[in-house]
């Protein structure tokens, strides 16, 4: 007979296995998707917003922003995990834009979804490896750079 109080906990639960980037990646792909779902049911499905339509849009783009740079602020100062944590989610947001362009016809009118993948990755990519840039800026700074002493080729050490 198995008691339920012998399992640790680290294998009670499956997410915390999971790597940070990883959890920060799919709640950041889930944000997305439910912030862009949201946009096209307001700009599509209810009419009485179509007076506010610049409101509407300014505060969908401001949450989705704002969701989008939640990888960028949680690994600031570790770019792999920053890169990591955006494209998972980036790639989840992309395969439901994808998927919601069979639904929203028009919606691809603008980008498709090869050209918000490619737009995605720039943006991730830029924020990642200006992070690591920085990174070793402060690092310089803190550690000055002294050059090395090396041995004249007519010295030998003295073994005596």
């Amino acid at each position: 007979m198995t008691d339920d109080a012998s399992i640790p906990s680290e294998q009670s639960s499956e997410t915390k296995r999971w790597h940070p980037a990883v959890r920060t990646g799919i709640y950041t792909g889930a944000l997305l998707i439910v912030t862009m779902l949201g946009a096209l049911v307001a700009a599509n499905r209810m009419p009485r917003l179509e007076s506010y339509a610049l409101e509407r849009n300014g505060v969908f783009y401001t949450f989705f922003v704002l969701f989008m740079l939640i990888p960028v602020f949680r690994f600031l100062n570790r770019p792999q995990a920053m890169l990591g944590a955006s494209v998972i989610g980036w790639l989840l947001f992309v395969g439901a834009y994808d998927l919601a362009g069979f639904y929203f016809h028009s919606l691809f009118d603008v980008r498709t979804p090869f050209q918000a993948l490619v737009e995605g990755a720039i943006v991730y990519g830029v924020f990642a490896g200006g992070s690591w840039v920085a990174g070793m800026l402060f690092h310089a700074r803190r550690h000055p750079i002294l050059p090395g002493r090396r041995r004249a080729g007519s010295e030998t050490p003295h073994s005596r």
